[in-house]
């Protein structure tokens, strides 16, 4: 079963969306500076049963536009139930996973609206930098939204 450490409704994660969001634990890719390293140990956390995030997705039933998955991929079985909850529901889902997208299953990317992909990479810096090595792709057209991160100057 997933584990969570977080459950977090936030704005700036998937851009025009008011999200649910669950940080994960058991990353298995340890990027040096990652700012979830407190989720990388797979005993951490509380599980996330189906019963428990259906409860929650009506609990803020008419509140959140999107769920998103802070990792979870590395447990396709699990995470495929809440990715079918969520779309049942009339929300729209995304993955923040540190692989790339042709790293992932195609089942998990075809319950997606969006993906950010791409390890930290702190040299490179994350979704607001011109030099990342990050995308965020609204998977239903293809395009790269990265610019939605980025201030104009």
């Amino acid at each position: 079963m997933l584990r969570y450490i977080a459950e977090q409704i936030v704005w700036q994660e998937v851009p025009g969306e008011v999200s649910l969001a669950y940080t994960f634990s058991g990353c298995q890719l340890g990027c040096k500076g990652c700012h979830s390293a407190d989720s990388w140990d797979a005993r951490q956390g509380q599980p996330l049963s189906a019963e428990h995030f259906a409860r929650r997705l009506q609990d803020y039933q008419g509140l959140i536009s999107c769920v998103l998955f802070l990792g979870g991929e590395w447990q396709e079985p699990e995470l495929m139930p809440l990715l079918s909850l969520s779309k049942a529901a009339g929300l729209k889902c995304c993955l923040y996973t540190g692989l790339e997208l042709t790293e992932l299953s195609p089942a998990i990317l075809a319950e997606l609206t969006f993906v950010k992909t791409g390890r930290w990479l702190a040299e490179r810096g994350g979704l607001s930098s011109q030099t990342t090595n990050q995308k965020f792709i609204d998977l239903r057209t293809g395009q790269c939204l990265n610019s939605l991160f980025q201030q104009s100057n």
